[in-house]
């Protein structure tokens, strides 16, 4: 039984490792990898919850096989829809003909049109338990955190949340499943970059959920991907409350978009400039050469941003307008702006971020230097009244 990964003495983590895929959703970077995070319950009666992206079906497949031991599957637990997460369901199916599927009124549609599912179904609502024998399930929805049909799992017994997507990271799991088996400080970014592209947007149904869940006594968290947190789950739930309130640290994050330099050197004098006025967390990236899920996340941490683009055909230089896009979309709230660009004749790349500011709705810093070509003495003079504006209120803010 060399393969068994013991949560408790009668609940077991079979899930996968998943090196290989380079974009989660075929967006999302994966340098480190991710983890796809399924158990078994082994008692009178059993219960999978959750299961594992198509990818490694195999894998998993032999790893309930052995924590099961010959014994059927009663129920199979779906907390969330999303194919990273239902993508074994019907080789389950297939295996285990007789398993009830536990899923609320939402799962069901979905099960079906994924999958063609659409028999051995029960249907869970607000607090319904399902009784194994000595573990006792509880049912809570937390809508759009962060698909409309997702919900959570409580096991009563020992507190055990089996929370979906909520709590997660990306990362593969070296060597450990918990927490404090695993080098935390190597998965930080992991864990926030994860939360910042996959749920950020999400910050309402996010504490929604957080005050539901508010009454459980917690002592383990089992999410779809990343750790089962065991020892530190007052401060991943801590994390959760301040990522989804955009409560931010001071600190300033600047992008540019530069084709020959102009756009930059900007930046550079920008960054400059706020640091001599007392602003320490600078953080500058070029867009196009860091992908907007580590911009994204950094914008998560820190208060004030500032985006600055060369003008490009009349418009916004393309990776910016990827990133701007982004963040229209997923809604973020609560930071302090800054706009600066330059331009060889027509222009369009500051007049597209003005237009990014007036609908994203943050709070904005007047001064918002152009550069023609190359930037003059008068522009950078514009460019140290932007940072001298922008640290003045960070100062403000977090005095």
């Amino acid at each position: 039984m060399h393969n068994r990964n013991n949560i408790t003495d009668k609940i077991f983590w079979v899930g996968t490792n998943d090196r290989r895929t380079h974009l989660f959703e075929n967006y999302w970077p994966l340098p480190k990898g991710v983890a796809y995070n399924s158990y078994v319950i082994v008692d009178e009666k059993t219960a999978i919850v959750d299961t594992v992206e198509k990818g490694t079906m195999d894998e998993y497949l032999d790893n309930i096989a052995e924590v099961l031991e010959g014994r059927k599957a009663d129920y199979l637990i779906i907390n969330h829809m999303e194919p990273d997460h239902s993508g074994s369901i019907r080789s389950l199916v297939e295996r285990y003909p007789e398993m009830k599927i536990v899923g609320n009124k939402k799962t069901f549609p979905m099960l079906e049109r994924f999958y063609g599912i659409k028999e051995n179904l029960l249907e869970v609502q607000e607090g319904d338990q399902i009784d194994l024998g000595e573990h006792k399930l509880n049912f809570y929805m937390v809508p759009m955190l962060h698909w409309p049909e997702t919900m959570v799992t409580f096991e009563t017994t020992q507190g055990i949340l089996f929370s979906g997507d909520a709590f997660g990271a990306f990362g593969t799991l070296d060597g450990g499943i918990f927490d404090d088996e695993l080098d935390l400080d190597y998965l930080d970014e992991e864990i926030s970059r994860y939360y910042s592209n996959i749920v950020g947007k999400y910050g309402r149904p996010t504490q929604n959920a957080l005050k539901k869940l508010s009454g459980l006594e917690i002592e383990m968290i089992c999410a779809t991907h990343g750790p089962i947190w065991r020892s530190h789950v007052a401060d991943i739930i801590a994390k959760y409350d301040k990522w989804s309130q955009y409560k931010t640290d001071e600190g300033c994050v600047i992008v540019y978009s530069s084709m020959y330099g102009n756009t930059e050197k900007m930046a550079d004098n920008i960054a400059r400039q706020l640091v001599k006025k007392g602003i320490k967390k600078v953080r500058i990236h070029d867009s196009s050469k860091t992908h907007p899920s580590y911009i994204i996340n950094d914008i998560f941490k820190y208060r004030g941003v500032i985006l600055g683009s060369c003008a490009y055909n009349g418009d916004v230089f393309p990776t910016m307008e990827t990133l701007i896009n982004e963040l229209e979309h997923m809604a973020i709230k609560d930071h302090v702006l800054g706009v600066f660009g330059s331009k060889s004749w027509g222009g369009g790349g500051l007049k597209r971020l003005n237009k990014f500011a007036e609908e994203i709705k943050w709070e904005t810093i007047e001064a918002t230097p152009e550069a023609l070509c190359a930037p003059n003495n008068e522009d950078f003079d514009l460019c140290e009244a932007l940072a001298e504006g922008m640290a003045s209120r960070l100062k403000e803010l977090y005095k």
